[in-house]
């Protein structure tokens, strides 16, 4: 028979793809220690999404998962609500299972992108493009929306919502689009001589280049940014901002 002091210790965890390099189990592990906490944080590493209903009935006093490449998009349909937010986003990468173990979504990647690029906006910087059309990218379209900056899609094929795709991209434009967000895994360790192939001779001094890639710290897209005398910024900022929102969600009562 279990005890009280055993309902108390929660697992959460990180549902996704080739996860062993996650931040998530370094960081909550690391949390936890801190605050003197018996909880546990464990990697969800699954060939495909249907494995997560066999996850959720085997493990015991289940509390949260934080959701990465690939399944941000996929694991909606298996979800029995969600927050607005995350509603209009159309991703998820925050899950909170209700007191009757309901299933709950939120979007906690559109918080952190927001709150980490903010302080370094200035008044030239009105428009994005953004790489990539995956799950996380929808998080940054709309943060991007919140904060009035006009943006584009950019992708390997012209598809539905895709401004450019790579082959279109001149110089001319990427000077003109002050931001540029890195949502592809491409320069991800250990393969850290890709980046996206853009005309990187249009950067300018005025230029943030933002990569959700936080291993290496400086990927070879952010380095071209550099040597333009770009502002910089990699995904650590925003991975511990989301991850300290999905905190704030899993303690709802």
């Amino acid at each position: 028979m279990e005890n009280a002091q055993d309902n108390k210790k929660y697992k959460f965890g990180l549902l996704g793809r080739d996860i062993s390099y996650s931040f998530s189990r370094g960081y909550f592990a690391k949390k936890f220690e801190n605050e003197n906490l018996p909880h546990s944080y464990v990697n969800f590493d699954l060939q495909t999404i249907e494995e997560l209903k066999t996850i959720i009935k085997n493990t015991h006093n289940l509390k949260g998962i934080n959701v990465t490449i690939p399944y941000k998009e996929q694991v909606i349909p298996l979800l029995d609500k969600l927050n607005k937010t995350a509603k209009e986003i159309g991703a998820v990468n925050t899950i909170r299972f209700t007191k009757k173990n309901k299933l709950v979504g939120y979007n906690t990647d559109f918080y952190g992108f927001k709150n980490s690029l903010q302080p370094h906006i200035q008044a030239h910087h009105k428009k994005a493009l953004i790489l990539g059309t995956g799950g996380a990218s929808k998080a940054i379209a709309y943060a991007l929306k919140k904060l009035k900056i006009q943006f584009d899609f950019v992708s390997r094929s012209h598809k539905k919502g895709v401004t450019f795709s790579y082959s279109d991209l001149t110089e001319a434009i990427v000077s003109e689009y002050t931001i540029i967000i890195n949502c592809t895994p491409i320069g991800t360790f250990p393969n850290v001589e890709a980046c996206p192939d853009i005309p990187y001779k249009g950067l300018t001094k005025y230029h943030i280049l933002y990569d959700l890639i936080y291993n290496p710290e400086q990927t070879k897209f952010l380095n071209h940014g550099f040597i333009k005398g770009a502002t910089t910024i990699n995904g650590l900022e925003m991975l511990k901002l989301q991850a300290e929102k999905s905190w704030e969600i899993w303690h709802k009562s």
